[in-house]
C-alpha cells in the first residue's frame, strides 16, 4: 500500500502541478493575455445583474396554429370542389369548425380532411387533431391535448433557443436561461445592470413578412376587403397602411442581417440577405410588381414601403427606416437570431447590484476563510504530523476543486459557495478515518510499517462506501434540482471526486516518502 513507482509518483506530482497551474488564474487578477486561460464565472448573485422570469403566450401559439389550419382546411376542400360555409377558428374551444353545403360530401370530406392529422412525435404517437363530423354535415376539427402538449414543449424549447441566440449576440457573457413550470423561463444575466434592452431584444417577436401593398384601399376603413390587412406604420404609429395578407417573402428565409450605413446617405441600414429559396421568391415578385410599392413588417407593424425601382434578383436587399446605430444593430441581430414562436411577457424581474454581489463575495471568503483555518487547526492538533500531511493535501484539493470547476466553465454562486465550504469539512473525514484506523493498530502493538498498511488498507472500504453514497444523492440533486440547487451539487460532486483523490493517493504518497526518508522507531500517533 505504500510502494509507489517513480512512473506513479511523476504522474501524481504531475496531475497536482497542472491542477495548480489551472487554478492560478483564478486566483490572479491578470493572467497572461496571451493564453486562453479557463476561469470560474460568477454568478448573478455573486457578480450583480439582471434576472427575468418570462412566460410564452400560449394563445398566441394556437391562435396561429388554427389560423393554419384554417387556411389548410379552405386549400383542400377548395381543391376537392367541396362546398362550405361559415369557415373560422374558435381560440377558447381550440377549433377549426364549417358546415359542408351537401351533407352528403362528409364521405368524401373526412379522408381528405384526415390527411391533415400528423402524430404528435416521430414513433407515431396519438394524433395532433380530433375530427367530427356530424349527420347534419357540420365538421369540427379539435386540437388534441397531446397535440397541444407537444406544441407547448416545441414552443418552449424554440423560444429557449432563440433567446440564447439574441443574448449572446447582445454580448452578455454567461447568461443562464432555463426553462421553469410548462410556458416559463428564467433568464439570469450577470453584469447586466439595466435589463431594458434586454428586454426589448426579448419582447419582440421578430416576424419579419414581405407583403404587397393593397391598391385602392383606404388605410383609414374600418372593415377591409377580404385578403386585406391594415396595419400601423413603426415609426409613426398614428400611420397605417393597407396590405395583402398574403405574404409574398417570409423573413424565415433569411441566411444573414447586419447593421451598416448607406454610402450616399450615410445613414443606418439594415442589409440582408435571402437564401435559395428565398432568394427566388424575392426575385419573383420583385420582378412581376416593379413601380409598385411592397411593405416590409415587422411583428404587425410596417417598418417601410418601399417602391420596387427593379427587378432585385441577387438575393440581397436593404432595410431603411431613420435608425439609429443601436436599432439597427438590434434589428439585425433579431433577424439573424430568428423568430420567436409565440410573444414573451415579463412576469418577473429582480436587479441585483455589484456591491450586493461584492458583499457576498466577502462573506463568502471570510466563511471559507474561517472554516479553513478551524480544519487545518484540529487536524494538527489532533494528529500532529499525519495531520499536517492532510492539510497539504487539504490546499491541494481546494486548488484541484477550483481547476475542475475552470476547466468545466462553471458559473460559482452562494450555494456553490456553500458547497467548497462543505468540501472543507468532508475533504479531512477520510484522514480522519485513516489516522483513527493507524492508532488502533499502533495500540494493538504493530510495527510502524504494518500499522500504516494496516490503517490505510481498513479503512478504505469506508471511505469509499460513504463517498460513493454521498456523490450518488448530489447526482440526483443535479438531475432533479433548481439551477442554485445544481450549482451546488456539481461543487460538491467535484469535490468529492478531488478529495478521494488528494486524501487517498497523495496523503499516502507523503507518508510513504516521509517513512522512507525517516524510517521511524514508532509513529507520531498520539
Amino acid at each position: 500500500m505504500l510502494y509507489f513507482s517513480r512512473l506513479k509518483t511523476t504522474l501524481i506530482v504531475l496531475f497536482c502541478a497542472v491542477g495548480v497551474l489551472l487554478a492560478l488564474p483564478n486566483l490572479i487578477k491578470r493572467p497572461l493575455p496571451d493564453i486562453p486561460w479557463p476561469q470560474i464565472h460568477l454568478g448573478l448573485d455573486l457578480r450583480g445583474g439582471s434576472y427575468l422570469l418570462m412566460q410564452i403566450d400560449m394563445n398566441a401559439v394556437i391562435k396561429e396554429q388554427l389560423a393554419g389550419l384554417t387556411d389548410d382546411v379552405r386549400h383542400t376542400l377548395l381543391k376537392a370542389d367541396i362546398g362550405y360555409t361559415d369557415l373560422g377558428a374558435n381560440v377558447l374551444a381550440k377549433r377549426v369548425q364549417f358546415n359542408l353545403l351537401k351533407p352528403s360530401d362528409a364521405a368524401a370530406a373526412k379522408p381528405l380532411l384526415e390527411k391533415l392529422i400528423n402524430p404528435v412525435d416521430a414513433a407515431g404517437g396519438a394524433p395532433d387533431l380530433d375530427i367530427k363530423i356530424t349527420p347534419s354535415g357540420a365538421v369540427t376539427l379539435t386540437l388534441s391535448r397531446a397535440g397541444l402538449i407537444a406544441k407547448e414543449s416545441q414552443a418552449l424549447a424554440q423560444s429557449i433557443t432563440i433567446i440564447g441566440r439574441r443574448i449572446d449576440g447582445s454580448g452578455v457573457v454567461d447568461p443562464q436561461i432555463a426553462r421553469q413550470g410548462t410556458d416559463q423561463i428564467v433568464i439570469q444575466l450577470p453584469g447586466v445592470s439595466d435589463p431594458n434592452r434586454i428586454k426589448r431584444l426579448l419582447g419582440k417577436t421578430a416576424h419579419m413578412t414581405f407583403h404587397m401593398v393593397a391598391q385602392n384601399v383606404n388605410p383609414a376603413t374600418k372593415t377591409p376587403p377580404p385578403g386585406v390587412e391594415i396595419l400601423p406604420m413603426l415609426n409613426d404609429p398614428t400611420q397605417s397602411m393597407a396590405i395583402q395578407s398574403r405574404v409574398a417573402v417570409d423573413g424565415a428565409d433569411l441566411t444573414n442581417a447586419q447593421a451598416g450605413q448607406d454610402p450616399q446617405s450615410g445613414q443606418w441600414v439594415v442589409n440582408f440577405t435571402f437564401n435559395g429559396v428565398g432568394a427566388r421568391k424575392f426575385a419573383e415578385i420583385t420582378t412581376k410588381n416593379v413601380g409598385k410599392l411592397f411593405a416590409i413588417e415587422l411583428d404587425h407593424k410596417i417598418i417601410e414601403a418601399p417602391v420596387i425601382q427593379t427587378p432585385i434578383i441577387g438575393g440581397q436587399g436593404q432595410i431603411t427606416g431613420n435608425f439609429t446605430a443601436q436599432s439597427a444593430t438590434d434589428l439585425a441581430l433579431l433577424l439573424r437570431a430568428g423568430a420567436l414562436p409565440a410573444p414573451l411577457k415579463v412576469v418577473e424581474q429582480q436587479s441585483v447590484g455589484p456591491e450586493l454581489g461584492a458583499d457576498a463575495i466577502r462573506a463568502g471568503i471570510i466563511s471559507l476563510a474561517v472554516g479553513f483555518v478551524l480544519v487545518i487547526a484540529f487536524m494538527a492538533s489532533f494528529y500532529g504530523l499525519f495531520g499536517w500531511f492532510a492539510n497539504i493535501a487539504l490546499v491541494v484539493n481546494l486548488l484541484l476543486l477550483v481547476a475542475v470547476l475552470s476547466l468545466l466553465g462553471a458559473t460559482l454562486t452562494l450555494p456553490g459557495m456553500a458547497g467548497i465550504l462543505l468540501t472543507l469539512g468532508m475533504a479531512v473525514d477520510a484522514n480522519v478515518l485513516i489516522n483513527e484506523r493507524v492508532r488502533e493498530e499502533v495500540k494493538l502493538g504493530r510495527k510502524p510499517l504494518a500499522a500504516l498498511e494496516a490503517g490505510y488498507k481498513r479503512a478504505y472500504g469506508t471511505i469509499i462506501d460513504s463517498n460513493v453514497t454521498t456523490l450518488l444523492a448530489h447526482i440526483m440533486l443535479f438531475i432533479f434540482g433548481s439551477p442554485p440547487v445544481r450549482g451546488f451539487a456539481v461543487t460538491i460532486c467535484v469535490g468529492i471526486v478531488t478529495t478521494l483523490f488528494t486524501s487517498t493517493v497523495l496523503v499516502r504518497l507523503i507518508t510513504a516518502r516521509w517513512y522512507i526518508a525517516r524510517r521511524p522507531a514508532a509513529l507520531p500517533v498520539f
